[in-house]
């Protein structure tokens, strides 16, 4: 028996005749037809991101004939980005994101309409950007972004597709905490508390398959267009997990907890995720050097000892010349502490500086009282001072 919800949006009061060339394989497809079509024609949807997610999720919402796609997007196209951002080109390198996905769109379905919003999303217009949408697709990959969401959209009542991804490995669901037929749901019944500061890395730390994100993203579109339409079964109340490695799906069952509090407003979600933890922030205030003052102290022949917090692997894409491979782990469990040097002091950098400052808070304990770490790691020593080297 079908458990489709009903169509999100009304129809458009038509399609061109251009439309109707365009669109004549959905067209002869009973489910979706001339009203499912014009259902896309008149919906409005909004991407956050124009990254790994909102890439293959906005070039196929285009090519679905969406009418309306909202693009939020800050950040500026990196070469790191080309290897699964499809949407983006070897020409678009330092351009805004949104602006390069405007363009690509374009070229894809000139029919469509691209309304951009080159800003990060932030409790100041979280619901001001939200509102003027029917359905939203969120595949921002840290927490602080998911919960902003997932609160927003619940107290506009709004639905959105969530996805996320990390190596081989990525999630999908579908969120409506106001779904017509009572199976109302939202990410905090799934995650009602975000993991511990530095347990879950993001991409950016741990890497992601790329063509895992066409995978993850061509499904948030599948869930999209059945919500616009009002056909199959939505993935509300379902996890899909997907192992490329295994290649194998997994369903999960998600029901609404009755402990989840009533989401009534926005918070502060940088400090209820804590990007870093208490101790991290605390042994990082007044014992963080900039790039700068790690090159001063290399010029001046200081005797320190520089100590690369990362992985194996991500020390042999790039090091700073003369650091100490001792990945945080081995200094959080103490098993480390005996090899790290009591007759100078140590400086510990990451790639950005988050790892590291987890790291420097152990040490702070276990009495390495003048440790510091590298703020902004090494990508900013790459950008800052030696140029030469990669950033990934």
């Amino acid at each position: 028996m079908s458990t489709a919800l009903p169509p999100l949006v009304e129809p458009a009061a038509e399609l061109t005749k251009d439309e109707v060339a365009r669109y004549s394989r959905h067209l002869i497809i009973p489910d979706v037809g001339m009203d499912g079509q014009k259902r896309l024609k008149n919906a409005k949807v909004l991407v956050i991101g124009a990254g790994g997610l909102g890439s293959p999720a906005l070039l196929y919402l285009a090519a679905a004939g969406v009418g309306t796609l909202g693009v939020i997007d800050f950040d500026v196209v990196d070469e790191s980005n080309l290897q699964r951002q499809v949407i983006h080109g070897q020409s678009d390198i330092d351009k805004p994101k949104a602006v390069s996905a405007k363009e690509s769109v374009a070229e894809v379905n000139p029919y469509v309409d691209v309304v951009l919003h080159q800003e990060q999303l932030s409790n100041d217009n979280a619901l001001d950007v939200f509102r003027d949408y029917d359905l939203i697709l969120d595949g921002t990959d840290n927490f602080a972004t998911r919960y902003l969401v997932n609160d927003a959209a619940v107290i506009l009542g709004k639905p959105y597709v969530w996805g996320s991804i990390f190596r081989f490995e990525g999630q999908v669901s579908v969120f409506w905490e106001d779904a017509p037929d009572g199976r109302g749901l939202n990410y905090r019944d799934l995650y009602p508390e975000p993991p511990p500061p530095g347990m879950v890395p993001s991409c950016a730390e741990g890497g992601v398959l790329g063509v895992l994100c066409a995978s993850i993203g061509s499904i948030m579109v599948t869930e999209a267009v059945k919500l616009i339409a009002g056909i199959g079964e939505p993935l509300l109340g379902r996890l899909i997990s997907y192992d490329a490695l295994e290649m194998k799906y997994r369903e999960v069952k998600i029901r609404k907890d009755p402990e989840t509090p009533k989401i009534t407003e926005l918070i502060d979600y940088e400090s209820f995720c804590g990007v870093v933890s208490d101790d991290a922030q605390q042994a990082a205030t007044g014992s963080t050097i900039t790039p700068a003052e790690l090159k001063a102290k290399f010029d001046a022949g200081e005797n320190f000892e520089l100590i690369d917090v990362r992985e194996p692997h991500e020390y042999e894409i790039v090091n700073i010349r003369g650091a100490t491979l001792i990945p945080k782990d081995r200094i959080l469990s103490g098993e480390a502490l005996a090899e790290l040097p009591q007759d100078k002091p140590v400086v510990l950098h990451c790639k950005s500086g988050q790892r590291s400052a987890e790291a420097l808070a152990a040490l702070h304990k276990a009495g390495f009282s003048s440790a510091t770490h590298l703020g902004g790691g090494v990508l900013a020593w790459a950008k800052q001072i030696d140029t030469s080297l990669p950033t990934y």
